[in-house]
């Protein structure tokens, strides 16, 4: 159930991105939620396999090449969905990935439940 819970709320997440950062277009909310599975599955599969396979421009930069990761698995969905889905650049899908992260963060706070009862 909170997985469903989780593609919806990165749906909802992309489709407010999408209405106001340039270059990013959506077709509609199936698509969004097309997105947000598309992305899960990259983060899960492809996500490791790049952090593994660039570990030492990851230790070099303290981390901070993990922003390049995550703009690649933008484009790489970009790449995959087609048409439904379109981010117009390397730095336009660094600032959605960036933006997107923040977004997810803030809604999945809302999943966790009170351990304090």
């Amino acid at each position: 159930m909170k997985t469903i819970l989780r593609i919806l709320l990165t749906a909802i997440a992309v489709v407010v991105l999408a209405s106001f950062l340039p270059g990013v277009e959506i077709q509609g909310y199936t698509s969004a939620i097309i997105v947000a599975v598309v992305l899960g599955l990259l983060r899960v599969t492809v996500k490791p396999l790049l952090v593994f396979f660039t570990l030492p421009a990851t230790i070099v930069t303290l981390g901070l090449f993990l922003l390049v990761i995550n703009a690649v698995i933008i484009l790489l969905a970009d790449y995959l969905i087609g048409t439904s889905f379109e981010v117009s650049g390397f730095w336009t899908a660094l600032l959605f990935s960036v933006l997107l992260s923040i977004f997810q963060s803030i809604l999945y706070s809302f999943l966790n439940e009170d351990k304090q009862k």
